[in-house]
């Protein structure tokens, strides 16, 4: 009989052996490298969708600063209890104004218009005063600018709202790709 149960725990201790193993692994990566985000809401269509299932990269933003055109997931700068997900338009010292539609970016004395080929028509953001940006701050917009909460209703992000840059799509399957960021 002891010899059954110098094999069971012998068995037992191989499986906690496994687990202990691969919790080593897993946590650290999901804990500071890359996370799991699911999209909610339609603020961010026609690019991404409600329950498209998102890999997000916390790691990029430690060696470099976050670029206009990045999707991000953040903590909503009014309840740090929630996760938002938006495109970077504005960076820090930058101006950013939004007029007939099209938004207007300032950078000491150069100004232009951004192209926004991934905006469809339909989807142009409502005027905005202009909004000029301190260090350490984003203007962030959602892909459906009417139906979007953000930079426009609640000001400026912190950088150190910043979670990470969305970088995969996994779900749905037929959707499955990395996220390229438009060049302005």
């Amino acid at each position: 009989m002891s010899s059954a149960l110098q094999n069971a725990g012998e068995f037992i201790w191989e499986v906690a052996k496994i687990v202990i193993l691969a919790l080593a692994i897993v946590l650290p990566i999901r804990y500071f490298l890359f996370q799991p985000f699911v999209i909610q809401g339609s603020s961010m269509e026609p690019n991404f969708y409600e329950a498209d299932y998102l890999i997000v990269d916390e790691l990029s933003y430690r060696f470099r600063e976050p670029e206009r055109g990045e999707v991000v997931v953040f903590k909503y700068p009014l309840d740090a209890s929630k996760r938002f997900i938006k495109r970077i338009i504005g960076l820090p010292g930058e101006t950013v104004e939004i007029s007939g539609g099209q938004v207007i970016i300032t950078a000491g004395e150069k100004s232009w218009t951004l192209d926004e080929a991934y905006i469809p028509a339909g989807s142009k953001a409502p005027d905005m005063p202009p909004a000029t940006l301190s260090s350490g701050e984003y203007f962030v917009l959602g892909d459906n600018r009417p139906y979007s909460s953000d930079s426009q209703d609640w000001g400026e992000l912190p950088q150190r709202n910043i979670i990470g840059r969305v970088e995969v799509r996994l779900w749905p399957p037929n959707s499955i790709t990395r996220i390229q960021t438009p060049s302005y």
